[in-house]
């Protein structure tokens, strides 16, 4: 698979037969959401949050499309069941139809909440999402999988729901916090071990676009995690648990960066690398993305353990990517003794 290059953006196609799509990735490229809706569609439920720099509904309009904006809360509670009734109650309050479309503007909690909607509604309507932060743009709004947190994990209610199109506006970069783009760049290393890739030599419009293209690859390959797609899970899995750990006081992306020293601490007790790997992704995660690979002190070994557990790609018991001679793989099961021992061999801060 290839980036088209035209003019000031970037083109990825995500490979899906019928279901294909593309991200496009350049400064204003919101501009285009007119071009990613439906010919039949007359009207268009967005959702957002107030914190979003910019708003797609003048576009809409312009283009004779009617509109209604939902904006959601901005935490993690947020992230929940109450709210997809909140928002299809408003979608039947707008009267909308299923030659109609949602669209998700923000990062990716509001990608993945109104893709959800968007799959539920009428049974399935069409979904466009307009990615506004680095984690959305490399991940979160790429390649259909949708859901909402539950006390006992996160993501742990969804679908896999496809989109029209993915729009990556680079122009909301310029807004984000410093935690942020950390978050973005927790995901952007986890990219660095599943290729190798040198992504931080590249423009940053080229970053984002080799990081679509990784995962659109693998997308195509397995669309609904039946195997491969299970890889850009890698260090999801302590990632997880550590957000619900925590309150989400961790972000996702730090909690990823976290995550991906643990699964190499986990490989090695398992024998699967040597303990240069080890101090490899230690100075791939710290030096070259400035991210802590530290665990938060007075964090409880078990309730991270108990977390684990529920993680919703678990087949068997305990269920890790994990790197190995082979490259990065599903593990499972993994026994909580090694899982005991990993953790109790990460730095505290």
């Amino acid at each position: 698979m290839q980036v088209r290059i035209m003019s000031n953006q970037q083109v990825v196609r995500v490979e899906l037969g019928e279901r294909s799509y593309n991200v496009v990735i350049g400064s204003g490229v919101r501009t285009q959401i007119a071009s990613m809706v439906p010919s039949a569609a007359k009207r268009a439920v967005i959702i957002t949050q107030a914190t979003i720099p910019f708003s797609v509904e003048e576009s809409l309009v312009a283009a004779g499309i009617s509109t209604r904006t939902i904006n959601i809360g901005l935490g993690e509670e947020f992230k929940s069941l109450s709210t997809i009734e909140m928002i299809l109650r408003e979608c039947a309050q707008f009267g909308l139809t299923r030659n109609d479309v949602i669209i998700g503007v923000g990062g990716g909690m509001v990608t993945d909440i109104a893709g959800f909607a968007a799959s539920a509604w009428h049974r399935g309507i069409a979904v466009v999402h307009v990615s506004t932060t680095l984690v959305g743009m490399v991940d979160a709004a790429i390649g259909g999988k949708t859901g909402v947190n539950l006390a006992e994990g996160k993501n742990l209610v969804g679908a896999f729901w496809q989109p029209r199109g993915v729009l990556c506006d680079t122009d909301a970069l310029a807004s984000l916090s410093p935690r942020e783009t950390r978050c973005g760049n927790g995901e952007m290393a986890k990219y660095h071990f599943l290729t190798g890739d040198d992504l931080l030599s590249l423009d940053l419009n080229s970053r984002i676009a080799r990081c679509v293209q990784i995962k659109a690859d693998i997308v195509g390959s397995d669309e609904r995690e039946g195997g491969r797609r299970m890889l850009l899970n890698y260090g999801h899995t302590l990632a997880h648990a550590l957000e619900i750990a925590t309150d989400f006081s961790v972000a996702h992306g730090e909690a990823v960066a976290i995550g991906l020293v643990y699964a190499a601490l986990l490989a090695r007790e398992l024998g699967r690398i040597d303990d240069q790997r080890v101090v490899q992704h230690r100075q791939v995660v710290e030096g070259e993305y400035g991210l802590s690979c530290a665990l938060p002190a007075g964090v409880s070994h078990d309730e991270l353990i108990a977390l684990m557990h529920s993680d919703k790609k678990a087949l068997s018991g305990l269920t890790f990517v994990l790197d190995g001679s082979n490259g990065v793989e599903p593990v499972s099961p993994v026994s909580v003794d090694a899982v005991r021992s990993a953790l109790s061999r990460m730095e505290v801060r």
